[in-house]
């Protein structure tokens, strides 16, 4: 058991039978009250992000996950496949555990699996990821007035961004994973 005031960002518990991740902790401390944690949390297995307020002196269960990294295979239609590197076991999710992720997954790509006692919890992406330009209008030169010099692209996983005009199709780009949203050339 660990103070609920000893969490920290990134630090993972159980509390009431949910596994949660920590995003973010603020600590309030009046004169009269107990010191109160208000702790920004995900819930592992659903998904939710909520904020839970417990006072100074609550336990919750510290625990470990396991992470492996794994390579990204493909797509069944219902599933999605991925590969450990090192012992080619594979395993198998689901679409709808993985609807944020689907879209900056490209086969062969890298990616973290996150489990806790072999229940398989989810998918860490990298902070960016390099894809490739498949559609895109060539950009028009001197057209930065209409459409603030950006123009619509489709990747090759299917995700539809605003990328600079100077971008063409076949490019590869990088693409932040939180923001979803142009970081550069890859």
């Amino acid at each position: 058991m660990i103070n609920v005031t000893e969490l920290r960002p990134g630090n993972y518990f159980i509390d009431e039978g949910n596994l949660y991740q920590v995003l973010d902790i603020l600590l309030n401390k009046t004169a009269m009250r107990k010191m109160v944690a208000k702790v920004k949390v995900k819930n592992l297995r659903t998904g939710a992000i909520t904020e839970l307020a417990r006072n100074s002196g609550y336990g919750v269960e510290d625990v470990h996950v396991d992470k492996t990294t794994m390579q990204y295979l493909y797509d069944t239609g219902e599933t999605l496949v991925f590969m450990d590197g090192k012992t080619y076991e594979q395993i198998e999710l689901p679409h709808d555990r993985l609807v944020n992720e689907i879209p900056f997954l490209a086969p062969n790509s890298e990616v973290t699996i996150i489990t806790y006692e072999d229940e398989v919890l989810g998918v860490v992406l990298p902070s960016k990821v390099a894809l490739t330009v498949t559609e895109c209008e060539p950009g028009v030169r001197g057209d930065t007035v209409s459409n603030g010099g950006s123009k619509d692209a489709v990747l090759e996983t299917g995700m539809k961004i605003r990328v600079p005009l100077f971008i063409n199709q076949g490019d590869k780009i990088s693409v932040d994973t939180v923001t979803g949203k142009y970081d550069g050339r890859a």
